[in-house]
């Protein structure tokens, strides 16, 4: 069995995404699982860590990913370290690791045949936006863009104007947060998963997320689970085989791996 989830604000969680509505003396112990600049960033619940390290030894388990890998690197799961991990929204498929070069230059042949250059869409991004709301713009891994803006201040209309202007050069458009992605259609979690259940000759894939760059990853499972918040959770997306939890913040990472765990067969008992 395969499982490849999503890390952030699926599994694990900032200080600001925790959610946790119970009296400050009832809330759950928590875990620190990223450190960035000397300070704790990501966390999961106690309860939770030890689920996934029983979750991990039974499963191919997949930390699957938008970060990039060097981002990737500061998060530390208390669980084996996994064989296979899938950074850069599939853009790199980690192995003990490394980066694989087949993979990549899979990757780089579609991207070459598919879609508009980086440089080109780049280039609009910044043209298109407006100072008064673009905070920050990054390049992730030469692979994709993002724009981190004011929410408050982005004209209505204007990432839409953007999705039409990318798709019909190959590229996607979504608006997570306050950030703006614009990533080759190719370039998908899916794709990368079904690599690893090829090597990995997994019988039966099952996957978590909560994002928009998320749901192909879940179409692609034969099963999979959404918490009750994130971007998803907002446009109402669901599928038959997806199940949709009530529960949000670091509670539905905790419910989320529980799920997961309760999905998969107990290892047979020695004779």
């Amino acid at each position: 069995m395969l499982v490849a989830s999503d890390l952030d604000r699926t599994l694990i969680y900032s200080a600001a995404a925790l959610q946790l509505p119970m009296p400050d003396a009832e809330a759950p112990r928590l875990l620190c699982v990223e450190v960035y600049e000397g300070r704790p960033l990501s966390y999961l619940t106690e309860t939770a860590a030890g689920l996934l390290d029983s979750l991990a030894r039974a499963t191919v388990f997949v930390p699957t990913t938008t970060r990039t890998r060097e981002q990737y690197g500061r998060i530390h799961l208390p669980c084996p370290q996994p064989k296979f991990a899938i950074c850069a929204n599939g853009g790199h498929l980690l192995v003990d690791g490394v980066s694989d070069p087949d993979w990549q230059r899979q990757v780089a042949a579609r991207l070459a045949d598919e879609c508009a250059p980086l440089a080109e869409v780049r280039a609009h991004l910044l043209a298109a936006a407006d100072p008064g709301w673009l905070l920050k713009e990054r390049i992730a891994e030469d692979l994709f863009a993002y724009l981190v803006v004011d929410r408050a201040l982005l004209p209505d209309g204007w990432v839409k104007e953007l999705a039409d202007w990318a798709d019909g050069r190959g590229w996607t458009v979504s608006l997570q947060g306050r950030k703006i992605y614009a990533v080759p259609r190719p370039l998908t979690k899916s794709a990368a998963m079904r690599e690893v259940a090829r090597r990995s000759g997994a019988e039966l894939t099952l996957a978590a997320g909560d994002s928009l760059l998320d749901a192909d990853l879940l179409l692609a499972a034969d099963h999979a689970w959404r918490p009750g918040h994130g971007e998803l959770a907002d446009s109402g997306w669901t599928a038959s085989h997806v199940d949709v939890l009530a529960q949000t913040g670091v509670l539905a990472g905790e419910e989320i791996l529980r799920r997961l765990s309760h999905a998969t067969p107990s290892p047979p008992h020695a004779v």
